[in-house]
């Protein structure tokens, strides 16, 4: 009984010794919000006024579990993030109950499908494809779904291996993203792609210029099968990279040429090239060096700024190319950027896409420039879609990343991301095993090409390279859907196929 009564005056104790702490600490915070002059809600209700930051910090995680509908969310909705989460872990993807996707939105493709589809022994896989044939060493890339850039330094060295790993054995490509050629890169053993910046990270001179020994030295690499030059990228057309100083560690300085700390800013175009004629001198000048294919990235602006390309190459001739086009969509990507030019700047992959598509199509180039769409696409739907619009292959960053396991928590700059994909700190970095997150790359990767073919399959065509404007109906403002082909009429080569 004396126990139990001692038990009980300690809890006392320590109860109003906690309530004392709790009004001291109330006090102060009181003090300090009323004194402060940077907050007009704290200074005019102090401590009650903290509470709404701390809401407003919370509310993006409440309205991704709680209160957000399956198709509400931006950029990427619950239904696309479970749909890609499920594949990676190789759960079928099948539903129940009909569709949640509403249909009648405008601008909604809706995919025809077949009277009369190929029987199961009639269905083909999809087929390698040669890009850059003029080049010494052509490329022929086995699948039409790839990874597009995340340099090294925007994401994490775990999250570079489990994608090298996994796309080597999903059998596709990994890109480098701007920020040089690392050895994770490497060490999984599939095709990459080295991607040069404005800041030519990894085959910079000291002076910051194009190092052809650097160039060299990276063709070497066999893994290594084209170069892509990057004028623009979605989420921050005529901007260039930004990686914060906190994520330029001694090792990733090492590999951009750059010092370590610093916030490593790149160049909002590459240096000297002024025009359509100084770009296809430098295409020209690396795939000379390289021995391999060279091709650009950009973002579409105005119909009359790309057509410039084109005449130029009208003008040089056909050899005088880029051996594929990067069209990534102004919807805005993985890297850090001003938010006017991720919602503003650059025009969306559906529109961008079909336009350029028939740009190079009415120049005689369908069989000389290949077309690689990148934006936003994620899900199986996205990627048909694109191939029938045009394009010859279509990369995906962000789908990559929820198959690593991004939960979108929107930390991609600040080194604090929770999942330990966009960050430096070890705490955090070691949530993502590579020995895992390998085969989630490698499983999404193999979904995705085979709902592909399953929807070319749907549509009458047997295999997904086949599929035309003509198999997509987008819905229009009256409720009705019309064949893309309407919309957007092929020209050129496709007209006639």
């Amino acid at each position: 009984m004396g126990f139990a009564m001692n038990v009980l005056e300690g809890l006392a104790l320590l109860f109003a010794f906690t309530i004392g702490v709790l009004i001291l600490v109330g006090l102060i915070l009181f003090i300090l919000d009323r004194v402060q002059t940077e907050d007009a809600i704290r200074r005019n209700y102090p401590v009650i006024g903290r509470f709404r930051h701390l809401f407003a910090t919370l509310g993006e995680f409440f309205r991704q579990y709680f209160f957000a509908m399956d198709r509400e969310e931006l950029p990427f909705n619950r239904a696309q993030r479970e749909w890609v989460k499920r594949a990676g872990e190789g759960h079928g993807n099948t539903v129940a109950f009909g569709s949640t996707r509403n249909l009648n939105i405008v601008g909604t493709p809706i995919f025809a499908n077949a009277a009369f589809p190929p029987l199961d022994d009639q269905f083909a896989s999809s087929e390698p494809l040669v890009i850059g044939e003029q080049a010494r060493q052509p490329f022929t890339a086995s699948s039409f779904f790839n990874i597009s850039g995340m340099s090294y330094g925007a994401i994490s060295k775990p999250a570079v291996q489990a994608l090298s790993r996994g796309a080597k054995e999903a059998g596709v490509w990994l890109n480098t993203g701007e920020g040089g050629l690392s050895p994770f890169h490497l060490e999984g053993g599939c095709d990459v792609i080295f991607q040069i910046g404005t800041a030519k990270y990894g085959v910079r001179d000291e002076h910051g210029g194009l190092s052809d020994d650097k160039l060299r030295e990276a063709a070497a690499h066999q893994s290594v099968r084209m170069f892509e030059v990057k004028l623009a990228q979605g989420a921050k057309p005529g901007k260039g990279g930004i990686l914060p100083g906190e994520k330029v560690t001694p090792e990733i300085a090492e590999i951009r040429g750059i010092a370590a700390g610093s916030d490593s800013l790149s160049p909002n175009r590459h240096l000297g090239v002024d025009d359509w004629g100084d770009l296809l001198d430098l295409v020209e000048h690396i795939r000379e060096v390289t021995g391999k294919p060279v091709g650009i990235k950009t973002v579409v602006g105005t119909e009359n700024g790309l057509q410039g390309l084109f005449d130029q190459i009208g003008t040089r001739g056909p050899q005088s190319a880029p051996d594929f086009i990067t069209i990534d969509g102004g919807e805005g990507g993985t890297g850090a950027a001003p938010m006017p030019l991720i919602d503003l700047v650059g025009m969306s992959i559906r529109e961008a896409l079909p336009l350029v598509a028939d740009m190079r199509d009415a120049a005689g180039l369908k069989s000389r420039i290949r077309i690689i769409a990148s934006g936003k696409l994620v899900n199986p739907g996205d990627i048909a879609w694109a191939l029938a619009a045009g394009a010859d292959f279509v990369t995906s960053a962000r789908g990559f990343m929820f198959a690593l396991g991004c939960i979108q928590a929107l930390k991609c700059n600040k080194n604090t991301c929770p999942t330990g994909i966009t960050t430096h700190d070890p705490r955090f970095q070691k949530g993502l095993v590579v020995e895992d997150k390998y085969k989630r790359v490698s499983r999404y990767a193999k979904s995705i090409v085979k709902e592909v073919e399953t929807i070319a399959h749907s549509v009458g065509v047997a295999e997904p390279r086949l599929l035309r404007r003509q198999h997509v109906r987008i819905m229009q403002g009256d409720g009705r859907s019309r064949p893309m082909s309407q919309l957007y009429p092929p020209q050129g080569s496709v007209a006639a196929e």
